[in-house]
């Protein structure tokens, strides 16, 4: 017989546990302990309960209570039941002390998990207080005892865990042309197809607000400029039929004019039908730009999940080369250039520029001087971040320049660093599709293990982390690596398995249940009906698992990071390319889309930190910070340069397909050298790399929103005020304020240091 504990783990019956539990509330009785008749009643509830193969602890202490209660002893009985209570009591103590948190407005690593998110607002605090009752939910009655262990223990970190019972999905590259060509119905009204720039405008908002509703993660639009384009040029036709009474001659067929750009000019010396055509023109920039202006305004105001975050959004443009997709991306850069409200930086929608060579990098190419504009944003503005399309792993062999869809071909990523484009159930796109779900592997934890362990089995002692390679033996070097290989392997199968499962469990929700996403939205979803299940769309989507802690890892198995040391950028390369090799085993398994992230982590940084720390002590370099270091980037304290950066991070980027990001942080006033910016993705474009982004300085007044590029301002010139933050990017995306990190990632934020410097003069800029 099994006993089925509270948390769902099964453990073999034990009749001792029962005496033991009737000796204790014995004991708080005035006529003492009577094992004789603790030993009859627990031996009664055995053989009461022998029949079944399991049992679950409230049959035994149901049982326990009525034996009890039917001998002599009911004021044993009575203590049982007290005690009984107390324990209970006891365990709903931390879920009291973290609501309490919730309703004081802490701060602290529960309510500020997710730094978009307000948990002080009523619509914030019922999310969390909603969040951290479904957890324990997941773990008793979702998750398998295998993966309840492994994540008690710190070995893995399932994401969005709250989100589980839900069954959505994590994120999704919006068909927006889709939604504006043929509108959309959901609720208790319909949209219709979109005919002018202002209403496409507003329904790239709406369906970005709704479909975040409906999924957990963020939503991105993966062609803006070439989605928005055929509305620049109904807009100017518009404008042409306005000024059919503003000329005494037949402007008739001037609409369909060829317009070679979309650029200002003054039309005072202009004549004829050149003047009408220059004066729509004009017009129809002036109303494009206010729809840029409107669509950046609205993702920085709207809010949605009950009112309590703005919409996690992102866009992707840069290669629309038609003098209306042109228009598109030179007023969405200038809206960004100008700020929102009073001048702030705008957070959302993250932007990135998708770079091309033919079509935006190079001097000769018809995009180039919109490139240079977006490096002189992004130098004020932070965004937009930057797609490189010529990395291989990012190219589609079905790109053609003269293809009109090409854009249905072109890599797209979400701003925080998520990537889908392979696809073993269609062609490879990321249009409609986006990542199902994800786990992470505590690296660190693994690799101390495995230390410790090849300690052991070669007959070494020596204290872990920073230095400790001048201890290391080359049998054990060989030894370490086998071992923490397989445990890599048991870990990382562990997490496939439970990602699977959870794909099982998404996959019995109904397309009503998804009422935007699953009307076309996602990929071969038009085809379904209302009550249909959804497991044969979302079989398109990536189940992706993730890591933390590289340079934390290599530390304690090599005695280095892979930024200092070549012998751990080898060993890091292995690692991950390991991981990626099982992640092509599971797909084929599986049949699904299976692949490596980089993790994004936020609220993790410091979980499993916390955890290693009282399981091994501090070791030095590995643990001894707050945090883990993301992914497989360069530790954040350590000091390079910014070519030397890239060298290290940029062969994880092909092997971490579900997503990566490489970024540097700048020191002053980046808006003074925007040739920084270039020199930036000439990194990227040398190295392969696939993502990129850059930090610098932007300080910003909170009370009247004033901003400059001034570290140490601590007195608004404008407003006078002292309520002064840095804006700052926590882990892909920015945050207005620092106020909403956890703890770990301001430890994060004080120690990273500044890159600088090219070692190879040909980098543009350097």
């Amino acid at each position: 017989m099994q006993v089925i504990k509270r948390d769902g783990r099964l453990m073999d019956f034990n009749k001792e546990r029962i005496v033991n539990a009737i000796t204790k509330s014995m004991a708080q009785t005035p006529d003492g302990i009577d094992i004789e008749l603790a030993n009859k009643i627990a031996l009664s509830v055995e053989k009461q309960l022998e029949d079944k193969k399991q049992v679950s602890v409230y049959e035994i202490q149901d049982s326990v209570e009525k034996k009890l209660m039917g001998s002599s002893r009911k004021d044993v009985a009575q203590s049982y039941i007290t005690y009984r209570y107390n324990r209970d009591v006891a365990r709903k103590a931390k879920t009291k002390e973290i609501f309490l948190d919730i309703i004081g407005a802490k701060a602290n690593d529960i309510t500020r998990e997710n730094a978009n998110m307000n948990a002080d607002t009523p619509a914030g605090m019922m999310m969390k207080f909603a969040s951290e009752t479904t957890k324990p939910f997941v773990d008793d009655f979702l998750l398998s005892s295998e993966v309840r262990g492994a994540m008690r223990e710190g070995y893995i970190h399932v994401h969005d865990k709250d989100y589980y019972p839900t069954k959505s999905l994590t994120c999704i590259q919006h068909p927006l042309n889709k939604i504006l060509s043929e509108g959309f119905r959901v609720g208790h009204g319909s949209s219709r197809p979109a005919k002018r720039i202002e209403t496409a405008s507003v329904l790239s908002c709406i369906s970005l607000e709704i479909v975040q509703n409906e999924m957990h993660g963020g939503q991105a639009i993966p062609a803006f400029d070439y989605f928005l384009a055929p509305y620049v040029k109904a807009t100017f036709k518009e404008e042409i039929q306005k000024l059919e009474d503003c000329f005494d001659f037949d402007i008739k067929g001037l609409e369909n004019h060829q317009v070679s750009d979309y650029i200002k000019k003054d039309v005072k010396n202009l004549k004829g039908k050149e003047k009408c055509i220059q004066i729509a023109i004009n017009r129809t920039v002036d109303r494009v730009h206010q729809s840029m202006e409107s669509f950046i305004h609205n993702m920085n105001t709207i809010h949605s999940r009950g009112g309590n975050q703005v919409v996690f959004s992102s866009i992707n443009y840069g290669t629309d080369t038609s003098p209306e997709g042109r228009c598109i991306i030179r007023e969405v850069l200038q809206a960004t250039n100008e700020g929102v409200g009073n001048g702030e930086t705008a957070i959302f929608p993250i932007q990135i520029w998708k770079k091309k060579r033919g079509i935006n990098y190079l001097p000769e190419d018809r995009n180039y001087d919109l490139y240079q504009f977006s490096c002189e944003v992004a130098a004020k503005r932070f965004f937009p971040n930057y797609l490189n399309l010529d990395a291989t792993f990012n190219q589609n062999e079905k790109w053609k320049e003269e293809d009109p869809r090409r854009w249905y071909y072109e890599c797209a990523t979400m701003g925080c660093r998520t990537r889908v484009f392979e696809n073993r159930h269609g062609e490879k796109s990321t249009i409609g599709r986006g990542n199902l779900s994800f786990t992470t592997i505590n690296l660190p934890k693994i690799a101390i293990e495995s230390a410790l362990s090849a300690q052991e089995k070669v007959g070494l002692k020596f204290d872990l982390g920073i230095g400790s390679d001048a201890k290391m033996t080359p049998i054990y070097k060989k030894a370490v690596k086998r071992i923490f290989m397989n445990k890599l392997e048991e870990y990382m199968t562990i997490a496939a398995r439970q990602l699977y499962d959870r794909f099982k469990f998404q996959s019995t929700a109904v397309a009503k249940q998804f009422p935007l996403l699953m009307s076309g939205m996602w990929q071969d979803s038009e085809k379904l009906q209302p009550e249909d299940s959804i497991a044969e769309v979302i079989k398109h989507g990536t189940l992706s698992v993730g890591f933390i802690g590289l340079a934390e890892c290599l530390i304690a198995l090599t005695g280095k990071h892979h930024g200092e040391s070549e012998e751990a950028q080898k060993l890091g390369i292995e690692i991950i390319t390991e991981m990626r090799d099982l992640t092509v085993e599971f797909a084929e398994k599986y049949n699904l889309n299976f692949s490596v992230l980089a993790t994004p982590a936020e609220g993790l940084s410091g979980r499993f930190t916390k955890m290693d720390k009282k399981t091994y002590g501090i070791i030095p370099g590995v643990n001894d910070r707050k945090y883990y270091t993301n992914s497989n980037h360069v530790p954040v304290w350590y000091k390079c340069t910014a070519e030397h950066k890239a060298k290290i991070e940029a062969p994880y980027h092909e092997l971490c397909r579900a997503g990566h990001i490489f970024y540097i942080e700048l020191d002053g006033n980046a808006a003074h050298n925007p040739m920084t910016i270039k020199a930036v993705v000439d990194l990227m474009d040398k190295y392969n790399m696939g993502y990129g982004s850059i930090n610098h300085t932007r300080s910003r007044c909170m009370d009247c929103g004033f901003e400059n590029a001034e570290a140490s301002l601590v007195k608004c010139p404008k407003c006078g005020s002292t309520n002064i933050d840095t804006i700052q990017r926590i882990t892909g995306y920015l945050v207005g304020t620092t106020s909403r990190w956890n703890n770990a990632k301001l430890d994060e934020l004080k120690d990273r240091v500044n890159h600088t410097g090219f070692e190879d003069d040909t980098i543009k800029g350097a």
